[in-house]
């Protein structure tokens, strides 16, 4: 990764980007199984809830322009959920294999900690090797193996649970 890349906490002008880079994982991959991108509206929506409760949420940014994004934030809405967290990491297409997500999954673990997480899932389409391995890397294990669960592009897709104790 360029050294010019820094990473810093989300502020409401990273919402257009976001959108974006989004847009294009809903669009043309099984990486998430929504399947209608949600508009600016929607994703504002969303941050607004993630900085309510004070969870980590990390822009990666170069030359003033967004290019990746993670966050952490329940993994499940009940209670008992309430320290266990769900990653996500989002890079610009143009990014990736550039080490700009090995950075921010280790800030975003960090900062999950800090925030008072004790666990941390990661819930990965199983033909996601590199968010897999990725994820191995930081010494998430695999927890569960779901088949079939998603359908999206007139295929279903699986998906592996892995864990972290923080």
């Amino acid at each position: 990764m360029s050294d010019d890349t820094i990473l810093r906490p989300f502020s409401w002008s990273d919402v257009p980007a976001i959108t974006r880079i989004y847009r294009h994982y809903v669009e043309h991959t099984a990486i998430t199984f929504d399947t209608e991108a949600p508009d600016e509206a929607g994703i504002a929506e969303k941050y607004a809830g993630l900085m309510k409760l004070g969870h980590p949420v990390i822009i990666a940014e170069r030359e003033g322009r967004t290019i990746g994004y993670a966050y952490a934030s329940f993994y499940r809405p009940r209670a008992a959920y309430r320290f266990t967290c769900e990653d996500s990491i989002y890079l610009d297409p143009a990014e990736k294999g550039r080490g700009v997500g090995t950075r921010l999954l280790t800030a975003l673990l960090e900062q999950s900690r800090a925030h008072g997480f004790k666990q941390m899932l990661a819930v990965i389409t199983a033909d996601t090797a590199n968010s897999i391995a990725i994820h191995e890397k930081f010494g998430f294990e695999r927890v569960g193996y779901y088949r079939s669960v998603g359908l999206k592009f007139d295929r279903w897709h699986d998906i592996v649970h892995l864990q972290k104790a923080l």
